[in-house]
This record gives structure tokens, sequence and C-alpha cells, in this order.
């Protein structure tokens, strides 16, 4: 009875983390109508640290002093999720949230092969088979060519690239390191970045509801992470892990009711093929690992 409150709880909070970035995402796609792109990163930003740099003090890991080796890992980890941000929301201001997410969608199969490549982890023939699916699935929204081509969709490709720079950087880090603290550090570059950039194009007026939309799309994701990391201490991983594909629905919905977006038949036929490879690799993954802990 335990396992199973524990499993629906946890399935509970992924849905909850990923409504908090589905409403992050549309949020910030509203205020790109009267703000520019690097704008929006820098006042977003500021919110974000700000509440970051909250939770980090709160739990002890506002001031902490990395080793050598940990201070290059969180560079290239924090290449990596600007990259990942700058590349999103290019996309996402330029393309349906829905059609945006869905690419992102495929980031567990980029990362288990990234894994595979370079961390020498062991992948079978089943889930190599699955990414390759997955893949597929990923070339049917995006359709290169095709009469529905957007090639802002390559930036949402890309936006994955650099994400799974982020999440191999992560796994390299040294155990000790408080969470809260590379979280901050991330925040702090993206914000950073945002700023410089924002100085080479014209700075709009900032209204007072743009001002609120950014802080409140802050919110969105601060929850959206503490739900996340909440996520992973209850429930089994494999039964909670495809419910991130919620952030599915709710950006269809999303989609819909704000922008208007309606998702045509081949966007959500490789969204279906994407989830489905994503959640057989989840099952494959949990499956390889407590087979090992049997033996």
């Amino acid at each position: 009875m335990s396992d199973s409150s524990d499993n629906f709880r946890g399935a509970l909070f992924m849905s909850i983390s990923m409504a908090g970035f589905a409403l992050n995402d549309a949020t910030i796609k509203l205020v790109s109508a009267d703000l520019d792109l690097y704008q929006i990163i820098f006042l977003r930003g500021i919110f974000a640290t700000l509440l970051v740099g909250a939770m980090a003090w709160y739990r002890g890991g506002l001031f902490y002093l990395p080793s050598r080796h940990d201070t290059g890992i969180m560079v290239l980890r924090a290449v990596g999720e600007v990259g990942g941000t700058l590349c999103f929301l290019t996309a996402l201001f330029n393309m349906p949230i829905a059609n945006a997410t869905a690419i992102l969608q495929a980031l567990p199969l980029a990362v288990t092969l990234a894994a595979a490549l370079f961390l020498g982890e062991k992948v079978g023939w089943r889930r190599y088979t699955a990414i390759c699916v997955g893949f597929i699935g990923v070339l049917i929204i995006v359709r290169p060519g095709g009469e529905g081509f957007n090639a802002y969709a390559l930036w949402a490709v890309a936006a994955v690239g650099f994400i799974v720079l982020r999440d191999l950087s992560t796994r390299r880090l040294s155990p000790g390191i408080p969470s809260a603290f590379v979280a901050l550090t991330s925040s702090i570059a993206i914000t950073a970045v945002g700023g410089v950039l924002s100085l080479t194009v014209p700075w709009q007026p900032v209204s007072g509801g743009s001002l609120l939309l950014l802080a409140g799309a802050a919110g969105f994701l601060f929850f959206a992470y503490l739900f996340a990391v909440m996520t992973m201490r209850v429930g089994e991983v494999s039964f909670v892990s495809p419910f991130r594909y919620s952030v599915l629905i709710w950006a269809i919905v999303l989609g819909l009711v704000l922008f208007g977006e309606v998702p045509d038949a081949w966007t959500i036929t490789g969204s279906l093929i994407v989830v489905g490879m994503g959640i057989y690799t989840f099952y494959r993954e949990r499956r390889l690992v407590k087979a090992a802990a049997a033996a």
C-alpha cells in the first residue's frame, strides 16, 4: 500500500513539475510579443536567480568552493544550459509551442545515446533500436524539406544537443557538491549572458504587465524544478518517469487556448513515436537496474 501511495505521489509531483515547465514556456511566449529574446532571458533570469538564491541559502548551499575539477565541469554545464535556453526559446518564439515541446521530448533518448558514446555506458540493441525509431519520430515532427517545414525546428533540435551536454556534465560533478549551488550558478550564467546580449539590440520599454508575466514565468520555472527534485525522492523511477511526457498535453492545451495553435497529424504522430520510445527506454533501463541488483 505504501509503494502504491508513493508512486501516486511521485506521478502527481512529476505532472505538476511538467505543468510548471509548460506554463513557463507559454508565459515567455506571451511576453515575446512585446520584448526581445535577450531582454526576456535577462529579466526572467533576475527573478529566477533571486528565487534559486533564496533556496540555496535556505539549504546551506549559497556559499561553496568547488574543486578545480568541478569548476571546469560547471563551466561546461553552464555552456549547455545557456545554449539550450537560447536555442529552445528561439524555436519557441517562432513555432507552435506543442511542436517545440515535442522535439524536446527526444532528450531522454539523446542522453542515453550520448552516455553510451561518451561515458561508456552499456546500451543494448533494444535501446539502440528505440533511439533510432524515436529520432525518426523527431524527423516526422520537423519534416525537413516538407511543406510544413519550419526552419526554427532546427533550433529546438540544437537545444536538445546543448541540454544533453548539460545533463552529461551534471553526471560528472562530485556527489558532495550542493545541487542548489549548481542551479544557482547556472541561473547566474544565463542571466549574465542575457544581460550582455540585450546590449546588442534596441531595448524595448518594459511595462508592468510584462514584468508581472516574467516574474510569473520565473515562479513557474522554480516550482517546476522543485517538484522535479521532489519526484525523484518518492515512487519508483520506472513508474514515475513516463509522466514527464504529460508536458506535451499541457503544451497542446496551452497552445490551443492562448495562441490558437492546433497540432497537425504529422506532429501528433511524431510525438506519439517519440513518447513511446522514451517510455520503452525508461522501462528497459529500470529492468536492467533490477537485474543487476538481483545478480
